[in-house]
């Protein structure tokens, strides 16, 4: 069985459950995925299935996407692999009947950017008193000794641009799945902005590979 979907972040809203409690929950979008390749050990060196998420119209892509991806009707804007997926087959349609509610997934995806920022923000330094008279607010303070090591020591905390990684946010519980509309509500947040892709990899229980 497929271990796991592209999607796009629609949003969050709240669900509430029977005993009242409410729930935020991230509604993401998981229709047309395609098995686009299926690599194995002798060919490739590993075993991964590469999807196709999010149709697109070819001349949007240049010749080595085209090429790619020959034989399908319609080619995709995103590719992805997965390693170990399962049992599939090349041009197998997905759709979010792969998961069940109660299973706990993986989701990957671009935290949203913020560009340059301070430490106090980047870091959550406290930052200095905002009495009359301080020279000392906002900026990093002290780095080190200026006459031995005379350098700033590598992994110092400073200001930078923020944001924009790759982010995983792991065991996040599906609460709802809504089949006809292809649509998975899972509790809490996950990375990156509305209409970002994710990926979904399906944590395997305890006991199976």
């Amino acid at each position: 069985m497929a271990r796991g979907l592209l999607a796009k972040k629609i949003g969050m809203t709240s669900l509430f459950e029977e005993d009242g409690r409410c729930l935020p929950v991230t509604i993401l979008e998981a229709k047309k995925n395609q098995v686009i390749q299926i690599k194995n050990k002798t060919k490739d060196g590993y075993e991964a299935a590469q999807i196709g998420f999010l149709p697109v119209r070819k001349k949007l892509l240049n010749k080595s996407e085209v090429s790619r991806q020959k034989g399908l009707e319609k080619p995709y804007s995103l590719l992805c692999e997965f390693r170990d997926f399962g049992e599939c087959e090349e041009g197998q349609e997905l759709s979010v009947d792969i998961f069940e509610i109660g299973s706990h997934v993986t989701v990957t995806g671009t935290s949203k950017g913020k560009g340059f920022q301070g430490v106090m923000k980047r870091y959550n330094f406290s930052g200095g008193r905002a009495t009359h008279g301080s020279h000392f607010h906002r900026s990093t303070g002290s780095l080190n000794a200026s006459a031995y090591p005379s350098r700033v020591f590598k992994g110092k905390k400073m200001p930078g641009r923020m944001g924009n990684d790759r982010k995983a946010i792991r065991n996040l519980a599906i609460v709802a799945i809504d089949k006809e509309e292809g649509l998975l509500f899972i509790k809490g947040s996950v990375p990156g902005s509305r209409e970002s892709c994710v990926k979904i990899e399906i944590i395997p229980k305890k006991g199976t590979k």
